[in-house]
């Protein structure tokens, strides 16, 4: 950990590309119950029909059976709102405080987690639940109906909500906004610009539960090195990220969970600040 302790005081001590990043993924959700996306326990099930995510977690899916995913959505937004931020979220929303304007925290995580915790500088690429949006893309991005509730797997849609979901302008059913699989990341749904240019501005990117199966978050990652910031890998397991890491003299990797790790990073940085590093 002393090399950990030493990058963290060099980052806090420069004047410029001293920003601390943490880019979170389903990982740092797990302690919360909410079952990450691609592992065993994140195959979708409705009803007896059986889905992986990479199919039914599609827009041409979504184009084919609008209802069938609504419920899905809405059992899956119960069970988000069920769920309580971790330690793990609640040591993020410390670190904000402590650092101000020099944390950003980018995330591909889609539960309001993070939000509901007390972080505000948060970059949501894949999206949220909080919001909808047309399936035609001709209106702006909207706060979910306020008459769409939660629901069990099996039970269905009433016809307010169904209603609810036909897109004003045209006439098209709205979606979830969230990243599909076969969607690319854009600025307006996923702030992918700002979240390259936060990773540019980087002095440290941590690394938290994330495989990087995705191309962002790894552009994020390899951005980051380029401009001469440090990556650090905090994953219990090796991942996406471990071969773009693999040789880098600013690349760290830490094979720990992240509520273990992440109070020593919030310990090194308040006792740095203290010490007027």
């Amino acid at each position: 950990m002393n090399e950990l302790n030493d990058i963290i005081e060099e980052v806090l001590s420069k004047e410029k590309r001293n920003k601390f990043t943490f880019l979170t993924g389903a990982g740092i959700s797990a302690d919360s119950g909410i079952p990450t996306y691609r592992g065993s326990d994140g195959i979708w099930v409705k009803g007896t029909k059986y889905h992986k995510p990479e199919e039914f977690g599609t827009y041409k899916y979504f184009i084919e059976h609008q209802e069938e995913v609504w419920q899905y959505t809405l059992f899956r937004k119960k069970m988000i709102e069920n769920a309580k931020p971790n330690e793990s979220h609640k040591i993020l929303a410390d670190l904000e405080n402590i650092l101000g304007d020099r944390f950003h925290l980018i995330t591909q995580n889609i539960d309001n987690l993070h939000r509901r915790a007390g972080n505000q500088n948060i970059y949501e690429v894949h999206g949220n639940y909080r919001e909808v949006k047309c399936s035609m893309d001709c209106k702006d991005i909207l706060s979910i109906p306020s008459n769409l509730k939660g629901k069990d797997i099996k039970e269905e849609l009433r016809k307010d909500e169904i209603d609810s979901l036909k897109c004003s302008e045209c006439g098209n059913w709205l979606r979830p906004n969230i990243l599909w699989f076969d969607e690319y990341y854009d600025e307006k749904t996923n702030k992918k610009f700002s979240a390259l240019k936060v990773a540019k501005n980087s002095g440290i990117l941590f690394i938290v539960g994330t495989s990087g199966a995705t191309n962002l978050p790894l552009e994020i990652a390899r951005t980051t090195l380029k401009y001469g910031g440090y990556v650090v890998d905090m994953n219990i397991e090796d991942n996406h990220f471990t071969n773009l890491l693999k040789g880098k003299k600013r690349a760290l990797v830490v094979r720990k969970r992240s509520n273990d790790i992440l109070p020593v990073i919030k310990e090194q940085i308040e006792k740095s600040i203290e010490q007027g590093i």
